[in-house]
């Protein structure tokens, strides 16, 4: 097993490395920016090395300040956690040329199934099944033109490196389609740096449902209960459970089976999600692969008691998994809410501010993932994402109810979040029913106010101060089976 790991990443997913590190014996070194020198990951880290920079193309995007940290401290290995470098193939191989081990997979696995224009292609020949689309990237807009006369509306655009909702639109019409393509493109090259597209067909009114995986170097390669993601603004989630109510178990162990073919087509070792989209037949359809572990991850932690960072390390040293496929069933249920600096009732437009109170949910099956803490300044530099917060219950009615009564008693003074989104899709008829789509919020937002808010509302002036977010010191509690 490592002695030392450097975390290649920020905020809650270095601490949610680091708090398992720290289990496991083993030491940790974190970078920071400029931004982030009073980060709470900078703090709890063994050692912490800055590297320069406000934006994340000034620091956490660049290989060589990364690498040049990780030589300085004389680590084993390098997790990248997730978005930044973690599907960086470049990145890989530049720890790898270091004598360090990348935990993750390889930088030819990361290229083939992190690229969606080639992973496309590898599902095609594993038998996975997929919407129509373009051959491969698509490098022009008479090129995309041609494709979407051939596959007709509506399509969606998407960037072929990385993911995460970035460099995604959806056309519906003829009228749309060059604006959505230049802007496809351009989203892309900033995110990415990368501006190739690719265009399929899109599936009206799908479930996003998404397949965990873990693979070792031994041949093994096991598939975890789905996460149901279709709750989602600009193609981003912010809702997440498992298990999924649209998915019986014979399309689960369908779904399965099609990742492990795909990641076992790639070579693929270490952590990684399959993403697909499903309709209302029950047909399912291949989208992209994550090479990295997924910010929703949580979820099927709580409702299986794997940890998957911990697997992730093990996996990456070389050991085997010890899990096998018939032990892996959902337990309960899980819902994850991400807690995001957000005003949702301004079109879900990004907020900023400094935490002056922060007073977290506790109790039985309740998870805190987060790196705030009173007088941290959340800012334009990064993702708004602050903070997810993870609820598991023996039956999905009880886990909507723990998860209301948890944001009920969740408290962060100093910005607008998500929180109100939450607890108004969680109460609604149509969650609660389990029958929605991806199009939640085009459908159903704003929904209406609870008696309760308005009073609120009423009291206070603002229904942003009513949710808030605050912490001081992350928790990490797997559910009571684990």
């Amino acid at each position: 097993m490592f002695k030392k790991v450097l975390i290649a990443n920020r905020g809650e997913i270095a601490l949610r490395v680091i708090h398992t590190c720290k289990r496991m014996g083993i030491a940790t070194v974190a970078i920071y920016s400029e931004a982030d020198e009073r980060a709470l990951h900078v703090q709890e880290a063994d050692e912490a090395i800055a590297i320069g920079g406000f934006t994340p193309r000034e620091s956490y995007l660049v290989i060589e300040k990364v690498m040049q940290a990780a030589t300085q401290a004389g680590v084993d290995a390098v997790h990248p956690g997730y978005g930044f470098l973690s599907e960086n193939a470049a990145f890989a191989q530049a720890v790898a040329d270091a004598g360090m081990v990348f935990i993750g997979p390889s930088p030819q696995a990361i290229h083939m199934l992190g690229d969606k224009t080639e992973a496309r292609d590898l599902a095609i020949k594993a038998n996975v099944p997929i919407s129509p689309g373009s051959d491969g990237a698509v490098e022009n807009f008479d090129a995309a033109r041609e494709v979407v006369d051939r596959i007709g509306y509506p399509v969606i655009i998407k960037a072929a490196a990385g993911g995460g909702g970035k460099g995604m639109r959806i056309v519906e019409q003829a009228s749309e389609i060059e604006a959505a393509f230049r802007m496809a493109q351009g989203e892309a090259l900033t995110s990415f740096n990368d501006g190739r597209v690719f265009i399929e067909r899109y599936i009206v009114s799908p479930r996003h449902i998404e397949i965990q995986i873990l693979a070792d170097h031994h041949g093994t390669v096991l598939y975890f209960p789905e996460r149901e993601c279709s709750v989602q603004r600009r193609h981003q989630k912010v809702i997440e459970e498992s298990p999924s109510t649209a998915v019986t178990p014979e399309i689960r162990k369908a779904m399965g089976e099609a990742a492990a073919r795909l990641v076992t087509a790639a070579n693929y070792t270490n952590a990684g999600t399959l993403e697909f989209l499903l309709d209302a037949s029950g047909s399912f359809y291949f989208m992209e692969v994550n090479t990295r572990l997924q910010v929703e991850h949580p979820v099927t932690e709580m409702v299986t008691g794997v940890d998957f960072v911990e697997q992730q390390l093990r996996i990456a040293s070389g050991e085997r998994l010890e899990i096998r496929q018939d032990e892996i069933a959902p337990n309960g249920h899980a819902i994850e809410c991400r807690v995001c600096a957000e005003d949702v009732f301004n079109d879900f437009l990004p907020d900023t501010g400094i935490v002056s109170f922060m007073q977290l949910p506790e109790g039985e099956g309740i998870r805190n993932d987060a790196a705030l803490y009173e007088g941290y300044e959340v800012s334009v530099h990064y993702d708004p994402m602050v903070a997810k917060l993870i609820v598991w219950a023996p039956t999905r009615d009880e886990a909507i109810e723990r998860s209301i009564a948890a944001i009920d008693n969740y408290h962060l003074a100093g910005f607008k979040t998500t929180l109100p989104f939450c607890r108004l899709t969680l109460d609604s008829p149509s969650f609660r029913s389990g029958n929605y789509s991806t199009f939640f919020v085009k459908e159903h937002w704003p929904l209406p106010l609870p008696p309760f808010i308005t009073k609120t509302i009423a009291a206070l002036g603002t229904l942003g101060h009513t949710y808030h977010l605050e912490r001081r010191t992350p928790t990490h509690t797997l559910p009571p089976n684990a």
